[in-house]
């Protein structure tokens, strides 16, 4: 009885350390190819929105480049000699480009957003700023422009922004 105890495990014991080294090695391999597909889905996943993102940028940065004061009063001339009316077209322009790219902050980070939003408040505040102290629409847009060949528009640190985080995608 004992011999055929013992004859049992001797034949039990090597099946049962065959199947678990069997097991744990089917394990890793099952565990290692489905983290080799997670990384290629996430690479590929990557791979199609980085086109998406760059376009968000690019965008962005466009409506930074078409809102900064010293190339938007350039661009629009005043529609009449009243500073108001001036004012008011290009706060309608300044607020139809940002309602235009709007949904591009689901592609863009939420620092670069709150950069871009705060250069268009910055931008609508010194217009307003300078609207005030102006006898006409063309008395504006000089205003405009001396005060920025003096200091740096608030949409110049929004595009170094946005090119600082165009670096770090690429």
């Amino acid at each position: 009885m004992e011999d055929k105890f013992l004859e049992s495990i001797a034949y039990i014991l090597p099946a049962m350390v065959t199947g678990f080294v069997a097991y744990y090695m089917f394990s890793s391999f099952i565990n290692q190819q489905n983290a080799e597909k997670k990384m290629e889905l996430l690479y590929n996943r990557k791979k199609d929105a980085l086109p998406i993102k760059l376009q968000a940028y690019e965008r962005m940065l466009l409506f930074c480049e078409r809102i900064n004061p010293a190339k938007i009063v350039v661009r629009i001339k005043p529609i009449s000699e009243t500073t108001d009316d001036y004012l008011q077209l290009l706060i309608n322009n300044i607020e139809q480009e940002f309602e235009h790219n709007l949904v591009q902050q689901i592609y863009i980070s939420s620092s670069t957003w709150t950069a871009i939003l705060g250069a268009k408040n910055a931008t609508l505040n010194k217009l307003k700023q300078v609207a005030e102290t102006s006898n006409s629409a063309n008395d504006f847009r000089e205003n405009i422009l001396i005060d920025y060949s003096k200091i740096l528009p608030p949409t110049d640190v929004a595009v170094d922004f946005i090119k600082s985080e165009v670096k770090n995608l690429l």
